[in-house]
């Protein structure tokens, strides 16, 4: 399994976006093999409905709802509770709570790939960061 994050979604879905060819080339790639979490579906589509893209994020929605583009991963309440853990734990790190979700979910199931541009998954020291 290899995690996906925000910003890889939001390149993925924005035409302008740099990086959107390589990014489109490593889905490709690793296609059956992508999950997310509902946290990351959460703050894409946020983010690309804030920054004009309603209709993106529609498409995107459909697309990681309907399995047709990654498998969604469900944060149980205990790794919310673990989440805000590692956010307090953390507290010098500039990690959103997204990115301590993100952490958590992927030590659950021994996740140990990830595509980002984040620089803060890079710190968790445990996960090979792709591209």
């Amino acid at each position: 399994m290899i995690f996906v994050d925000t910003n890889i979604w939001y390149t993925r879905m924005v035409e302008s976006e740099s990086g959107r060819d390589a990014v489109d080339h490593i889905l490709s790639r690793h296609a059956g093999a992508l999950v997310t979490s509902d946290y990351v579906l959460d703050e894409t589509l946020t983010l690309l409905r804030s920054r004009g893209y309603n209709r993106h994020a529609l498409i995107f929605g459909l697309g990681l709802m309907s399995k047709q583009i990654a498998r969604l991963l469900y944060l149980t309440p205990e790794d919310i509770a673990a989440a805000w853990d590692v956010f307090r734990r953390y507290s010098d790190k500039e990690w959103s709570f997204t990115d301590c979700t993100s952490k958590v979910i992927m030590e659950r199931l021994g996740i140990d790939t990830a595509l980002t541009f984040d620089h803060h998954i890079r710190q968790f020291g445990n996960v090979a960061v792709l591209p």
